[in-house]
């Protein structure tokens, strides 16, 4: 895995991925940013994100459910001073499908935090990781 970052201006940073994919991060305006993009601490939340959905997805489509949509709402916080590292995260995925069946979308959510989701488990070492979901039915 590759990925190259190229300073603009100010704050401001182009990533491209090394699958080619190209995202603008930038700073806020009190750091000589245009507040352009999101910052790299939330590329990492969001790309964690990504992460553990893709998983909870895959867990349950090969779980035969019928599931429609996956959306996975982050808080977290990170330590007061540098390097201000996350300190907490919490994970809310909102399921949607017909006659999901919790207990298979809990062992999806566990599944992904405990063995599949590799940026999570990352975090774990830093943070406390928790997770809770809401059915929603078609």
């Amino acid at each position: 895995m590759q990925a190259r970052i190229k300073w603009k201006d100010g704050a401001s940073f182009l990533a491209k991925s090394g699958s080619g994919h190209t995202v603008l991060m930038d700073g806020p305006p009190d750091a000589g940013g245009k507040n352009s993009g999101p910052r790299p601490m939330e590329m990492l939340l969001m790309g964690t994100g990504g992460c553990a959905a893709f998983d909870v997805v895959m867990i349950l489509k090969k779980g035969r459910q019928d599931i429609s949509d996956c959306v996975v709402e982050i808080e977290a916080e990170r330590a007061p001073r540098e390097p201000k590292v996350f300190t907490r995260i919490h994970f809310h995925f909102i399921v949607t499908g017909k006659k999901l069946n919790a207990g298979q979308v809990e062992r999806a959510i566990s599944l992904s935090a405990e063995k599949y989701c590799s940026a999570s488990i990352m975090l774990a070492k830093t943070a406390e990781l928790t997770h809770d979901f809401e059915i929603v039915e078609e």
